[in-house]
């Protein structure tokens, strides 16, 4: 379901907020279900919908969205006499508009496509290049430094081949996901990587397993190639001969034992058969093994193996952190769990009385009070991502901003401060996002705000309402900043305030059971 809709979004001209896509969708606490997806989609701020259409107001559809087709969700791409459809299980099809509607029960999940164009594969491009380039300056040396001949030649591109399959195999092997290895790999009904890689799940030894052979074979094969191409190629095909019973046992298991093929192992094994053959056909077969011939392989092989050993344990434990971290979200994210810890402002009464710096509509669901002090270095944090939430939200979060400082305090230096911004809000209300921006984001000093945000004598109206805030803060015991209240309720300390975000849905559908009950 995932690469379903990571395509649909990629089709859209979303493909830079797939993997936040990913990670807000694994860890959503009702995933996999419809309701992960929009819910996810309305975190990234795509405008999204999921409804169920007459069937006849098909041609009227966008031209690509996701629906229930013979209760399976499915992304649908639309032509002129057929559609085709993406499926988890059988890949892409085309059938024809007739046999679409009677399977199709009218429910879509559509976008609205990004209107910037990015480009698209300049990250994968880059990715690509950042790890080959140092592999092709080596392989640059080499030419630079040895004497090539067709044979050699043969077994460099062989190896590098190998090699670089090997490491797509043991990307399977550990739960990396690799889309175009996973087209590559599921090529037909009887095709499947994961099938055969993970056959032996278990049952294998800790240090090595049976993945591990091909990249050690061929990340040593290449090295010692790159070091000594001719003689290195020479013990390098004999290796191959002697491994053609394991590539036999190999086809053999995966025919009538696992009865799936493994395409990236059927490569493998070619690779090997090729190397074989060659040196087999050649007039170098018959020569005896040197030390020259000898010592390149066995020094890549010495040199691979503890390197292996050690970086592959590495992979796993941080495979198995973000495991831990994708259930740890799923956890928090969880509703009940929030209002569970969620407490109730001791004294609410008077709180929407208070003045304080107001964003966002007066008519979204959550309403977010953020209590905090111009000298609290914590306060910065919580202020900046309480307004990205207002940018990001605007019409689903109201924001208030309140001070909580003693105004009978007159050697607090950063009194002024709130009672500038105060006035500010009060006389110039379209700069107040400025000033208080330049307090708690931009982080200037003292001097230099006073002297940008220069103001006449703070009015009795402004002094008064400081008062009315310490009052209140002193009445709900909020001796400390910042203080967090989202519709009354003090927001727990376990969460940060930025992953409110992932209850808004929450908030709002709370809110409107309460007003059908009322």
């Amino acid at each position: 379901m995932l690469k379903l809709v990571q395509k649909f979004l990629q089709i859209n001209r979303y493909s830079d907020i797939k993997n936040e896509f990913k990670d807000l969708f694994l860890s959503h606490p009702n995933y996999p279900s419809l309701f992960a997806i929009t819910d996810s989609l309305d975190l990234l701020s795509i405008e999204n919908a999921a409804i169920r259409v007459p069937k006849e107001q098909i041609v009227d559809l966008p031209a690509n969205f996701l629906a229930y087709f013979k209760d399976e969700l499915i992304l649908v791409e639309r032509a002129k006499n057929y559609v085709r459809i993406n499926t988890i299980k059988k890949g892409s099809h085309k059938i024809a508009y007739e046999k679409f509607l009677l399977d199709w029960n009218g429910v879509i999940v559509a976008i609205e496509p990004n209107n910037v164009i990015a480009r698209e594969n300049l990250k994968v491009e880059y990715s690509w290049l950042k790890y080959s380039l140092p592999l092709f300056l080596v392989i640059g040396l080499s030419f630079f430094y040895n004497a090539y001949d067709l044979f050699s030649l043969v077994f460099l591109t062989t190896s590098l081949l190998g090699f670089i399959v090997s490491v797509f195999i043991v990307q399977e092997k550990l739960g990396f996901k690799n889309s175009i290895i996973s087209k590559f790999c599921n090529l037909s009904s009887n095709s499947s990587c994961n099938s055969v890689i993970n056959a032996n799940e278990g049952r294998e030894n800790n240090l090595f397993n049976f993945s591990d052979l091909p990249l050690i074979f061929f990340g040593s094969s290449l090295i010692a190639v790159l070091i000594q191409p001719l003689n290195s190629a020479i013990f390098i095909g004999f290796l191959s001969l002697l491994a053609i019973p394991i590539i036999v046992s190999s086809i053999w298991i995966q025919k009538f034992e696992i009865q799936k093929w493994c395409v990236m192992c059927l490569v493998v094994s070619f690779l090997i058969f090729t190397q074989s053959v060659i040196w087999f056909a050649s007039d170098l077969f018959t020569l005896s093994f040197s030390f020259e011939s000898v010592f390149p392989f066995v020094f890549s092989l010495v040199l691979l193996i503890p390197i292996w050993l050690v970086v592959k344990p590495m992979i796993k434990n941080v495979l198995n952190s973000e495991n831990s971290l994708k259930e740890l979200k799923k956890f928090k994210r969880n509703y009940s769990l929030l209002n569970f810890l969620a407490k109730k402002v001791p004294h609410p009464q008077g709180l929407e009385d208070l003045r304080g710096l107001n964003f966002g509509s007066r008519n979204a669901a959550v309403k977010l009070s953020v209590i905090i002090s111009p000298s609290c270095e914590h306060c910065h944090k919580t202020f900046q991502e309480a307004f990205d939430l207002v940018l990001r939200f605007p019409d689903k979060i109201y924001l208030n901003v309140l001070f909580n400082i003693n105004p009978e305090n007159t050697d607090n230096p950063y009194k002024i401060v709130v009672e500038r911004l105060l006035t500010i809000n009060r006389s110039t209300p379209g700069k107040t996002v400025e000033a208080i921006s330049d307090w708690h984001i931009k982080k200037m000093n003292l001097k230099k705000w006073l002297k940008k945000w220069h103001l006449e004598p703070v009015s009795m109206m402004i002094s008064q309402e400081i008062n009315k805030q310490y009052e209140w803060c002193s009445k709900n015991n909020f001796n400390y900043t910042p203080v967090k209240i989202v519709n009354e309720k003090l927001f727990p300390n376990e969460y940060e305030l930025s992953e409110l975000k992932y209850f808004l849905n929450d908030f709002v559908e709370e809110i409107e059971v309460f007003e059908k009950i009322a």
